[in-house]
């Protein structure tokens, strides 16, 4: 029996690898038509680093998006939610990621359009590893306004995107107020999760496994210090006219380096504390 599980899962692994492989190769076929010379577009230092921070961010997307569903089948069933939400997390980004490269290249725009519908949707699922790694039974049942864990963390992603966005889009000509304003869901997302110090409102440290408690420490590290990022990279949009003298390829740099470190951080942190509890299993 043990033999058959072993032969089934490295079946469905290679087939896995082969998929993807030849998706992969599909999509340089497809876009090889449309591929450009960066020299020849005239850009500047600066243009030509966010030319590059956005293409690497595409293919560093897509790899760790492959990379999380191969390794979706070698942890325990019960991380395999974990796996498929890091995947789904960077796959949904390198998509994006894609056609804001297009828009940049075509146009010379930095779309904050595709940016925030990027965001609305991983955001949310950024806070879902939180319950599918460390189980439900570390999940309290304490509710803020009747809103338990998943609501709270859903309705400060939703605050926190839609005021940044507000703010980005002259919706809210107040752009320091936009800013606040979307930090009052950041703070619910930590509230609800915790600090790499404290317990959260809706995760009880005491019921976490002591072999996922690096990795649930860690998750917190890129919330409490690694989005720090995004408010800054937000003083730097021309739009919102808090700082003088920024360009929308600063903002762009910025947020291109925020995700790739914090999207796949987070999955690769996640698939730490995954495999290594599978381990012990063992």
């Amino acid at each position: 029996m043990n033999s058959y599980r072993l032969s089934n899962l490295s079946r469905r692994t290679n087939a896995l690898v082969i998929g993807m492989t030849m998706f992969a190769l599909m999509c340089v076929q497809s876009v090889s038509a449309m591929t450009i010379n960066p020299a020849e577009q005239g850009y500047d230092n600066l243009q030509m680093l966010t030319f590059f921070t956005f293409f690497v961010g595409y293919i560093a997307m897509g790899a760790a998006f492959v990379f999380f569903l191969v390794e979706r089948n070698n942890v325990a069933p019960q991380y395999r939610t974990t796996m498929t939400i890091s995947a789904l997390i960077v796959g949904i980004a390198a998509l994006h990621y894609y056609y804001m490269r297009g828009v940049y290249i075509d146009h010379g725009l930095v779309s904050i359009e595709y940016r925030y519908m990027d965001w609305i949707i991983t955001v949310p699922l950024m806070a879902l590893k939180f319950p599918s790694l460390v189980g439900k039974d570390a999940i309290t049942d304490s509710k803020v306004f009747g809103l338990g864990f998943t609501g709270i963390c859903f309705l400060g992603a939703i605050i926190m995107i839609g005021f940044g966005y507000a703010g980005e889009a002259n919706l809210i000509e107040n752009g320091a107020l936009a800013l606040v304003l979307g930090g009052v869901g950041w703070a619910m997302i930590i509230v609800a999760t915790g600090t790499p110090w404290t317990t959260g409102k809706g995760v009880d440290n005491s019921k976490i496994a002591p072999e996922l408690m690096w990795s649930t420490n860690a998750l917190r590290w890129f919330i409490v210090v690694g989005w720090i990022i995004y408010p800054v990279g937000y003083l730097f949009s021309p739009e919102t006219d808090l700082l003088s003298n920024v360009t929308q390829e600063q903002m762009a740099v910025l947020y291109n380096i925020a995700d790739m470190i914090n999207k796949i951080g987070f999955g690769i942190v996640a698939w730490m504390g995954a495999k290594k509890a599978t381990e012990m299993m063992a």
